[in-house]
């Protein structure tokens, strides 16, 4: 008897996995979206939710359906709505339109805002923190731990959560809620109570909103392609319904063993057995692409459909979009470097950096920026999120209002002030819009995110959080991308798409005038030649000096180019 046996080189099979995007961007600090009793509330939220769609014939509820039924501001349901949108995955961006959200996917992003976040590790060296954060803040114990200035001192991150245990974190939160999850997709049988449900293929579909197999960025399928319930439907026929238990059991089964199989992975990680492409974040960059013009190493850099940026110190850095596969990038603990991420991506994360400068190109959904300190951030996005950042300037081209979450300081907006050769095409790509850039409307939420496994000193709620302030427009200047790569020189930021506001670019004429006119004075000076190489040396003397004080010998280093 010929008995087949398992093919020992087969691939293995494809882990079911969260979609990260709806935990890293999709959760808002707002009281009134998070319940913590299950279906009790949301299952009569949905009802009112869908009497309200029925009055417009659909499944979509607008702004102010929203505002009145979660009883909430206007401008908050706005935000509600954006950053819903901003985590739909690909497939269910056109289920409602701009403004507007479809039912389902609403209630599910307002399950998942009773998530908290994985508390970090202890760290076992408590003289290495100590004193690295030095600023009165509620969040002092934590804080200290994440600063910046930690990472420069210990040169590891053993102490953070890495990106594998964040997924295990939320893969076991999605475990645990699973049955309250499909109670708010399923519907009663009909004559059979409720207790009885089934799950539609299109209800079972909107589950792609929290949970894949594999990564699609990477070749991953969706729920409906792996599961066992809706393979063989006839494209031509309405799916049959299935039960709900029947899908709570596979989904249970599925999740047990991607937890099982993550959790193998990291103990293999944690004692030496793993290879360098399973390591969910390197030090590659680091180490091997610290010069200017590198390209990154082939392995060690990505994870899934991410591309890291990780441990930059003193040192500029490219990434191209033949640099980068996937939809999103992280920059993580980089320190008093340059940072050029000029591609079209989905996502962005900025976490941990500090003295630094970090360029995005054209980000099509969010951008969220993290414990940063004295970061200069330059970025083109839909969206962007601060949280908890000190002493930080962003010049920005943003569609939408920039969020700020939780403990900041010092913080200071400014128009977008760059240009590459390929912006306008990136813009396009992830569809941007440069006629709007709302980068002075600055949102603010609390002080405490209630997300954070963290326990807050009493009354530190009632204190106001810090909004941000517009940049001087006598501070305000271009900046200039360098070229590292031939047949490619240093664009002009003549060709900025987002429009300068008017006060800012008769600050920039009034400048150069000003330049002008000194230039032309010097040609025009009477002194004798040795007086006039004295005069010069002296200019160039403090050039060199500012140049130096700050940190922009590097800047011009990249452009003097090979």
């Amino acid at each position: 008897m010929n008995e087949e046996r398992p093919d020992p080189s087969a691939a293995p099979p494809l882990l079911l996995r969260p979609r990260r995007e709806v935990f890293e961007y999709g959760l808002l600090p707002i009281p009134k979206l998070i319940f913590t009793d299950g279906t009790l509330t949301l299952g009569s939220i949905k009802q009112r939710f869908l009497q309200k769609a029925a009055s417009h014939q659909s499944n979509v509820i607008d702004a102010a359906g929203v505002a009145d039924t979660l009883q909430i501001s206007n401008d908050h349901a706005v935000l509600v709505l954006e950053t819903l949108s901003s985590v739909l995955p690909p497939d269910a961006e056109l289920r409602a339109p701009e403004g507007a959200a479809d039912v389902h996917d609403l209630l599910l992003f307002l399950f998942v805002q009773s998530y908290k976040r994985l508390l970090p590790r202890t760290h076992k060296d408590a003289a290495a923190v100590a004193d690295v954060w030095p600023h009165a803040s509620a969040f002092d114990g934590y804080l200290s731990a994440l600063s910046p200035l930690q990472f420069v001192r210990s040169n590891n991150r053993r102490f953070m959560p890495s990106q594998a245990d964040e997924e295990a974190h939320q893969l076991s939160y999605l475990q645990k809620h699973m049955s309250n999850i499909l109670a708010l997709l399923g519907q009663p049988v009909e004559g059979e109570g409720e207790e009885s449900l089934i799950l539609t293929l299109e209800m079972f579909q909107r589950l792609g909103f929290l949970l894949q197999f594999g990564d699609k960025d990477r070749g991953g399928i969706s729920l409906s392609q792996a599961s066992p319930f809706f393979v063989n439907s006839d494209p031509d026929m309405p799916a049959a319904p299935v039960s709900v238990s029947q899908v709570l059991d596979w989904l249970l089964e599925n999740i047990a063993a991607s937890l099982e199989q993550l959790a193998e992975k990291q103990y293999a990680k944690d004692n030496g057995a793993l290879s360098i492409s399973d390591v969910d974040v390197t030090m590659t960059d680091a180490c091997s692409n610290q010069g200017k013009g590198q390209s990154p190493s082939p392995t060690g850099t990505t994870l899934r459909s991410q591309a890291f940026v990780e441990g930059i110190s003193k040192a500029s850095v490219v990434r191209q979009a033949c640099d980068l596969i996937g939809s999103t990038v992280k920059v993580l603990n980089c320190h008093d470097s340059v940072i050029y991420i000029l591609a079209p991506l989905r996502y962005a994360t900025i976490y941990g950096c500090s003295d630094a400068t970090v360029v995005l190109g054209a980000i099509g959904k969010a951008v969220r920026v993290e414990h940063c300190e004295r970061v200069q951030v330059i970025a083109a996005g839909k969206r962007i999120c601060i949280a908890n950042c000190r002493e930080c300037m962003f010049f920005l081209g943003v569609n939408q209002r920039p969020l700020i979450l939780g403990d900041n300081h010092k913080l200071q907006v400014a128009p977008y002030n760059t240009y590459y050769s390929k912006l306008n095409e990136h813009l396009a790509q992830v569809c941007l819009d440069t006629a709007i850039n709302r980068w002075n409307e600055p949102v603010v939420l609390g002080m405490v995110d209630p997300h954070d496994s963290l326990s807050h000193p009493a009354g530190v709620s009632d204190v106001q959080a810090e909004s941000a302030t517009c940049l001087d427009p006598d501070q305000f200047t271009m900046f200039l991308i360098p070229s590292w790569f031939g047949g490619e020189s240093a664009q002009p930021t003549s060709d900025n798409p987002f429009q300068l506001p008017e006060i800012y670019r008769t600050s920039q004429e009034r400048r150069r005038s000003g330049l002008n006119d000194i230039h032309q004075a010097l040609r025009e000076s009477q002194l004798e030649e040795n007086r006039k190489q004295e005069l010069s040396s002296a200019i160039h003397v403090h050039f060199k000096d500012w140049l130096y004080a700050s940190g922009n010998i590097r800047q011009l280093y990249c452009l003097q180019g090979d």
